[in-house]
């Protein structure tokens, strides 16, 4: 991505109604993908500034035309998906900013930048992680670190998109999005945010209370804006604050700091108070009225909740909070897949934003030789099965347009799942795919590729996929949600780099966590190596009890390893295989064949 900058003079009338009392905007840039631009530029910290223009010339010196001509932007970014972005070819934008008696700014020095088709997939994912990324870069309020819920304006903090974000925060700087010193300031004032704000039990001026912290948080003055305290998205927020406790491990002030107010606020949750007393955890707690009677129990987003709460060194929940947890479990198959079911696909992403479960499993996943991991993945096979077979005829529903969870609709927000369909009105948004895309790639990229070429024009935006359309109702979701960026960024960067799963499983709470919960690693099975030149491909041998479940999975450097396409391996007989192509090599697990590595697990016991 090149983001070059020049220089244009413009017509003296083209300046006359401008007033360099207006401050120009600053940090003009460019992210550019397939027949799209996107800009950002920095938010103006002016208080009277009431948003943006944003203009374009075709041509190096000629005419700059307004593009937002319907109104004024009220965030820093514009993304150009009309038919003047053709590949190769450099079109110039600048920005304006208006304030409040509707005077305007002198433009911004002036961008070129040009459409590019991907020619990778790895450059796809590049540019649709980067953009996801911009919703908490350029969204969130610099001065104290919030992220709104969703992209509209006014909308309040929610505190489980700063969770989201923090760790976004850290991905963008592996990838040269922003800087290490952009993120340490931004993430130091977020912590800063949350741990100096105040707490207490009165209705207002509150930031939370025991350590937790309310669902939603004003975007200016961070403290309560409605509703709960609510545990779950206390704990999607805590582990954005473990994870940049393990990312910023430099010896500066800054990050030392990052990492001592970290610890401030994970070991200041009061978990005994939010769990009553009991081995299970309420779902959240009202000023006023006390504790919500719904507890987290049974499969769902929780189950980092109690990963975290038995692994905390302060008041942690009691031993038998995991037992409490896994006994509201089920067990069913649908579409040929056996796992524990939640209809809408966040209940099996969140987590693994951060929990690395493919070579771990409990009492409960080993007894049905499985893991989370898996679980998650053959629940998002057993969904794109079930919009395959689409039996309530949903229009545009297929192997490449599928995807539900909680998200927009034609009727407002609501939780859509299947199987078995819980809220099914045809909904589909992309975080689904997106947010799968660790456990599913050869189904989840493809999906996305799909929704950007042929649903581009009405769903890409400067902050990434709006949150959700319906092909049959006509009806594409307004605006972008924190929650549902999120899993995109961080699941595509487990995906391809596992970097968030390796430096997140390292920390000692989360280890102590999983310990106290009863989770082993699963063993190596003992495997051997032949090749078939018939087919030009390996076949892995292994011995293997009747009924044993295994895992394959390959590596270009023994660091990152992706799953085989087709998952797990039923061991029929005394014998498992698996055929992937490559040269031979016989050595031992993991072994080598060429340029690849690879390695056989075992789900719980035979």
């Amino acid at each position: 991505m090149r983001r070059i900058l020049f220089w244009l003079v413009l017509p003296l009338a083209t300046l006359a109604y401008r007033s360099s009392a207006v401050q120009t905007p600053t940090g003009l840039v460019s992210r550019t993908g397939d027949q799209s631009i996107v800009l950002h530029w920095d938010k103006s910290l002016e208080p009277d500034v009431s948003g943006y223009r944003v203009y374009r010339s075709l041509t190096n010196g000629g005419t700059f035309v307004l593009l937002n001509s319907t109104g004024l932007l009220t965030s820093p970014g514009y993304c150009d998906v009309s038919t003047a972005v053709i590949n190769g070819r450099t079109n110039y934008y600048q920005v304006t900013a208006v304030n409040t008696n509707s005077l305007e700014s002198s433009p911004s020095p002036a961008l070129g930048a040009a459409g590019r088709s991907f020619a990778t997939d790895d450059e796809f994912l590049d540019y649709i992680q980067e953009v996801n990324f911009d919703y908490f870069w350029y969204l969130a309020n610099p001065s104290n670190g919030l992220v709104p819920d969703r992209s509209a304006t006014g909308s309040a903090c929610s505190i489980a998109a700063v969770g989201f974000g923090l760790t976004s925060i850290a991905i963008g700087i592996d990838h040269g999005w922003i800087s290490r010193t952009q993120g340490v300031a931004r993430v130091l004032t977020t912590l800063n945010t949350f741990f100096q704000g105040p707490q207490g039990t009165n209705v207002l001026g509150t930031i939370g209370y025991k350590g937790w912290f309310y669902h939603f948080l004003d975007m200016n003055t961070a403290v309560r804006a409605s509703a709960e305290l609510s545990s779950i998205d206390t704990v999607l927020l805590l582990a954005g604050v473990l994870d940049a406790k393990q990312y910023f491990n430099g010896s500066n002030p800054d990050e030392a700091a990052i990492r001592t107010t970290a610890d401030a606020i994970f070991n200041r949750v009061d978990w005994n108070w939010m769990s009553r007393g009991s081995n299970v955890v309420s779902m959240g707690w009202f000023p006023g009225s006390g504790f919500i009677s719904s507890d987290w129990i049974g499969y769902d987003e929780a189950m980092i909740l109690y990963c975290l709460g038995l692994g905390t060194a302060t008041n942690p929940l009691p031993n038998s909070a995991w037992q409490g947890w896994t006994s509201g479990y089920t067990w069913a198959t649908y579409y040929g897949y056996s796992y524990v079911p939640f209809a809408p696909l966040f209940g099996h992403q969140y987590s693994h934003c951060w929990v690395d479960f493919r070579h771990i499993g409990d009492a409960y996943m080993n007894s049905h030789h499985s893991t989370y991991f898996e679980n998650s993945r053959r629940a998002s096979l057993a969904q794109r099965a079930y919009c395959i077979a689409n039996p309530l005829n949903h229009i545009g529903y297929n192997g490449t347009v599928w995807g539900l969870t909680a998200c927009d609709g034609p009727s407002g927000y609501s939780a859509h799942g299947a199987p078995p369909a819980e809220g099914d009105d045809g909904t589909i948004a992309p975080t689904a795919a997106g947010g799968s895309i660790a456990f599913t790639p050869e189904y989840s990229l493809p999906t996305l590729r799909y929704f950007y070429t042929n649903y581009r024009p009405r769903i890409w935006t400067a902050y990434g996929f709006r949150d959700a359309f319906n092909l049959g109702a006509q009806w594409v979701g307004p605006d972008e949600l924190g929650i549902d960026q999120g899993p995109i960024v961080i699941m595509i960067e487990n995906y391809r780099t596992q970097k968030v799963w390796r430096r997140f499983m390292q920390n000692d709470v989360v280890q102590r966590g999983l310990q106290r919960a009863g989770f082993v690693s699963l063993d190596f099975a003992i495997a051997g190596l032949q090749l078939a030149p018939a087919q030009n491909s390996v076949l892995l041998n292994w011995g293997a009890p009747t009924g044993g479940t295994y895992q394959v999975e390959y590596s270009p450097d023994l660091s990152t390893w992706f799953e085989s396409p087709t998952g797990e391996t039923n061991a029929p007989g005394p014998e498992a295989n698996w055929i992937d192509s490559g040269p031979p090599a016989t050595i031992a697990n993991p072994f080598s064949v060429g340029n690849r590595f690879y390695r056989v697990f075992q789900f719980g016991p035979p």
